[in-house]
């Protein structure tokens, strides 16, 4: 191999490099701003609680609803699913 060869493959090497470089350089600020749009709503969730009381115990209110009627469509959908499986076998 030759000198300008050899030059050509270091070359072509840091350039992967530095694409690999680049590409997780962007997953990094991706991911650094996902944590912090989380963190300003965990902020400005904590201002509104604090600013409201009553919110906080209406969120549980509605929490406990939505729980309850989750399980309610969930027992629903396995009473489904046990009706069909049972005419299959029909």
């Amino acid at each position: 191999m030759t000198e300008s060869e050899l030059q050509e493959g270091n070359s072509d090497n840091m350039v992967k490099i530095m694409e690999n470089l680049n590409r997780d350089l962007e997953k990094l600020l991706e991911e650094i701003e996902n944590l912090t749009v989380q963190a300003t709503w965990m902020a400005y969730d904590m201002v509104v609680i604090r600013t409201n009381p009553d919110l906080a115990s209406s969120m549980r209110c509605l929490e406990d609803a939505f729980l309850r009627c989750k399980e309610e469509v969930e027992k629903k959908y396995q009473e489904v699913l046990n009706e069909s499986k049972g005419k299959k076998k029909e």
